[in-house]
């Protein structure tokens, strides 16, 4: 599988035609679109159809749920890998304040000045991971991490979850989200949470 990440918009047509003649020459088995638009998208299904859509999701980034690209992939039969479920860390249960605040300038949480990695969404985010704590426990005491990835699985259109580890011993927290069903009253609870205004956290 090649896919092509953050396109450059004037050249979707020609990146995208690259790919087709590598499929079309048996070169590669499958061909898709990372970080794409609907509409570039469809600029480049036009010319051949796209295999694969691998956007960003997560229960910190649920852009996708609004932009129409979930809808895009169901509709055309494109399968959907969705990347980064654990919120770049801060849904592991791994990312206190204190690790923040020690972070290294120019780690791009820190150098980008990432809003869910500071107030006042970081309170409501650190909540949520206090909550997915207590939703894996109900589930054989998984770790919030794998219920974020469980998360992102329960979405019928999303196909797999591509998950970055650093190391060996980080398997163990990833490794059993494939195995959780949530529930009903586990997922109206993270609803219920979401829901609720920053400011409730912070005040």
């Amino acid at each position: 599988l090649y896919q092509i990440h953050f396109p450059e918009d004037a050249q979707v047509e020609e990146g995208w035609r690259t790919l087709v003649e590598l499929k079309q020459e048996g070169l590669v088995g499958a061909i898709g679109v990372s970080n794409y638009t609907v509409e570039q998208m469809k600029r480049s299904q036009a010319i051949a159809p796209i295999d694969s859509c691998q956007p960003a999701y997560s229960l910190v980034d649920r852009a996708i749920e609004q932009n129409g690209v979930l809808e895009f992939c169901v509709e055309h039969g494109i399968g959907v890998i969705v990347y980064s479920p654990q919120g770049a860390g801060l849904l592991t249960g791994a990312i206190t304040r204190e690790r923040l605040a020690a972070m290294p300038r120019d780690d791009w949480r820190v150098k980008f000045d990432v809003p869910r990695f500071r107030e006042p969404e970081l309170s409501k985010n650190l909540a949520l991971v206090e909550l997915l704590r207590e939703i894996g426990a109900r589930h054989g005491g998984r770790t919030p991490g794998e219920v974020a990835i469980a998360w992102t699985l329960r979405q019928p259109a999303v196909t797999a979850a591509i998950v970055g580890l650093r190391s060996p011993s980080q398997v163990a927290g990833v490794a059993g989200a494939a195995e959780i069903t949530l529930t009903a009253a586990d997922l109206a609870g993270i609803e219920a949470h979401l829901a609720r205004p920053t400011a409730a956290f912070t005040a």
